[in-house]
C-alpha cells in the first residue's frame, strides 16, 4: 500500500508542477513527458527511502 500511495501522490505533484511549468514558461503541456517523470521521480523516492535508516544511530543525544 506504501507504493501506491507514494505513487498516487507523487503521481499527482509531478502532474500539477508540469501543468504550471509549462504554463508559465508558454509551451504546450505534456502527459507522456509529466508521466515518465513521475515513474522515475516515484522510484528515485523509494530508493532513497529504503537507504536511509529508520533506527537512531545513537549518537544524537551526544554533543
Amino acid at each position: 500500500m506504501k507504493f501506491f500511495w507514494t505513487f498516487f501522490w507523487t503521481f499527482a505533484l509531478i502532474q500539477m508542477s508540469a501543468y504550471v511549468g509549462s504554463s508559465m514558461i508558454g509551451t504546450e503541456y505534456n502527459f507522456t513527458a509529466a508521466c515518465i517523470l513521475a515513474v522515475i521521480a516515484t522510484i528515485l523516492i523509494l530508493i532513497v527511502s529504503s537507504i536511509i535508516p529508520n533506527e537512531p544511530t545513537g549518537k544524537e543525544g551526544l554533543q
